[in-house]
C-alpha cells in the first residue's frame, strides 16, 4: 500500500495551477456538514475546494442511486492545522507504539493524518465525504468518519472486512461514484478522496500533481 509517507511523493513535480477555489456548500448537487462536529479545523473556509474538484464532485453525485446524497464533511484545511494535526497524532503514536523506530512511526502516522509536505487538504484537492438517505441520515459506513485505526479497530481501511456487509455495500457506492469521476481514495481511510494532489498523481499515473497548499489569508476574498 502506497503511503503518504513514501519518500517518492515529495518528488513529484507540482504544476501548481492557479485554479480558482469554490465554496462546496453553495452547491445544490450534495449535503455539507456545517457542525464541524467531527473535524478539528475551525477555519471559515473549510468547505472550499479547487474548481475542477467540485466540478468532478458533481459527477460523482450524479452517480448516485436517487435516494442517495453525498455529504460533505471538510475540503479545504489550513496547512497550519495540518501541521498540529500531524505533530499530535506523531506524539500520540509515541506514547502508544514505543516499539516503532522513527521510520516505522511516521509511516504509521501518515496513515491518518498526512505529512504537511504532501498534506492534500491544504491545497484544495481532498474531500471527506460520506452518504445520507433521504431524510439526510448519515448511512452506515462501518465505523464513524475520523476513527482512526486504533479506534476502529481497523474498520477504517476502505476495503476491511472486518465490517457488515451492509456498510461494505455503502462503501461500494461511493467508491464506484467518486473513483469513475476521477478521484483516488486514500486506503486507510474511506472518506477521504483527492483529485490533483500528489498522492493522487502518483496513483493515477499524472506527470505531475496539479495544485500547491495556499495560505489560509488568500482565500478570505472567495
Amino acid at each position: 500500500m502506497l503511503t503518504l509517507a513514501d519518500p517518492s511523493l515529495p518528488a513529484i513535480p507540482l504544476a501548481d495551477q492557479a485554479e480558482p477555489f469554490v465554496d462546496l456548500a453553495d452547491y445544490p448537487d450534495w449535503a455539507v456538514d456545517l457542525s464541524r462536529s467531527q473535524i478539528s479545523s475551525r477555519s471559515p473556509h473549510f468547505l472550499k475546494a479547487r474548481l475542477a474538484v467540485a466540478e468532478r464532485l458533481r459527477d460523482a453525485a450524479s452517480r448516485l442511486p436517487d435516494s442517495l446524497r453525498l455529504y460533505i464533511k471538510e475540503a479545504y484545511r489550513p496547512l497550519a492545522r495540518q501541521r498540529r494535526s500531524y505533530d499530535e497524532h506523531l506524539a500520540r503514536l509515541r506514547e502508544l507504539k514505543p516499539e516503532l523506530d522513527e521510520e516505522a512511526l511516521l509511516r504509521e502516522a501518515s496513515l491518518y493524518v498526512a505529512p504537511p509536505a504532501v498534506a492534500p487538504h491544504p491545497t484544495g484537492a481532498a474531500l471527506d465525504v460520506t452518504l445520507i438517505d433521504a431524510a439526510g441520515a448519515e448511512l452506515d459506513m462501518g465505523c464513524p468518519f475520523n476513527a482512526d485505526s486504533e479506534e476502529s479497530g481497523g474498520a477504517c481501511y476502505t476495503d476491511s472486512p472486518g465490517i457488515s456487509e451492509p456498510a461494505r455495500a455503502n462503501r461500494r457506492i461511493l467508491s464506484q461514484a467518486m473513483r469513475d469521476a476521477g478521484f483516488v481514495n486514500y486506503p486507510s481511510e474511506w472518506w477521504h478522496w483527492s483529485y490533483g494532489d500528489r498522492y493522487w498523481a502518483a496513483v493515477s499515473g499524472a506527470p505531475a500533481a496539479l495544485y500547491a497548499a495556499v495560505d489560509e489569508s488568500l482565500l478570505e476574498t472567495i
